[in-house]
């Protein structure tokens, strides 16, 4: 009988179920399993247990991309916690006043963004532990250390569909971001009816090049696993390697803002790059000039689909 989805953790059990050998994530040469998915975020969520993380406690993420992103995000869903991805753009003081704000009791940190929290660290009011990805750090254990002497097995604790999954951090407004708060009803309502527009379904090849603190990136990455998609997710957006991954790895689906369809058409290596595996460009976040979408049409041989929305409304 298939997982009904109704939080955010139920999506991994259910592939994990229903296609456990199918490559749910594909990062810098490393391809992770939906079942391989679901046991990670099983041993994060242990972690947090063990750490004391009780439901709807706020997790904190500071970091570019990665598969480490979504076994995090999984994790931290099983315990019924949320996860709170924080802007890496952002200047030391943003960064105290979005984890401070959220009242994250563990902050994840990035090798490339240790400075950052060394600097803010003795003003994080409610911080109890920092886990490190990446290069080891004196003061703070590793990622995989930390995960890896937890058990795999799902504690399976309740969550209601009126319980928070993820609070995003958002400008939209004067003053300073403020947190929106994403359901899993949000969610399980969002997911059946936009994916299937989005050509997301099992085993298609998707591209995931947003940033994980924006809606438009760990949302669609959250839309591609929901449909038992293999989601290429990229650290940063290079245009160059972008277009390899494409050609290489024969992408059907990506998302995409008008800056990314710009640098993409200005790059010479695209009149050589195979793009015929491709089926649909999504587009938002920012208008696009009608003279770049005309061009961009003219060079991809796939459909283009506009979408607008709000990290309020869970992104489209």
């Amino acid at each position: 009988m298939s997982i009904e989805i109704t939080s955010l953790a139920d999506i991994v059990r259910r592939h994990a179920a229903e296609r456990p050998q199918t490559a749910a994530l594909v990062h810098n040469g490393r391809t992770t399993s939906y079942a391989e998915l679901d046991r990670a975020a099983s041993r994060v969520v242990n972690g947090l247990v063990a750490d004391g993380i009780k439901p709807q406690a706020r997790v904190a993420h500071l970091d570019k991309s990665s598969d480490i992103f979504f076994e995090l995000l999984f994790g931290v869903a099983k315990a019924n916690a949320v996860m709170v991805s924080v802007n890496w753009r952002l200047a030391a003081p943003e960064v105290l006043h979005i984890v401070n704000d959220a009242k994250a009791e563990i902050l994840f940190v990035g090798e490339e963004f240790f400075p950052v929290v060394e600097k803010i660290r003795d003003q994080l009011a409610t911080v109890r532990k920092i886990v490190a990805f990446g290069a080891r750090h004196l003061a703070w254990e590793s990622f995989d250390t930390w995960r890896d002497r937890n058990p795999d097995t799902d504690p399976l604790l309740p969550a209601k569909p009126t319980d928070t999954a993820v609070q995003f951090y958002t400008s939209g407004t004067t003053g300073l971001p403020k947190g929106a708060e994403l359901t899993n009803a949000n969610f399980a309502w969002m997911l059946p009816l936009w994916t299937r527009t989005w050509l997301l379904a099992p085993g298609v090849p998707n591209l995931v090049c947003l940033p994980m603190f924006h809606i438009g990136g760990a949302g669609w990455g959250i839309a591609g696993l929901f449909s038992g998609a293999t989601n290429h997710v990229m650290r940063e957006f290079v245009p160059v390697e972008i277009l390899q991954t494409v050609e290489r790895e024969k992408l059907q689906v990506m998302l995409l803002v008008p800056a990314m369809i710009l640098f993409l058409v200005q790059t010479p290596q695209i009149r050589e790059t195979d793009l015929s595996s491709l089926r649909l460009i999504v587009y938002g976040a920012a208008p696009i000039p009608a003279d770049l979408l005309r061009q961009a049409m003219g060079i991809f041989p796939c459909g283009f689909q506009q979408v607008y929305g709000l990290t309020e409304t869970t992104g489209a």
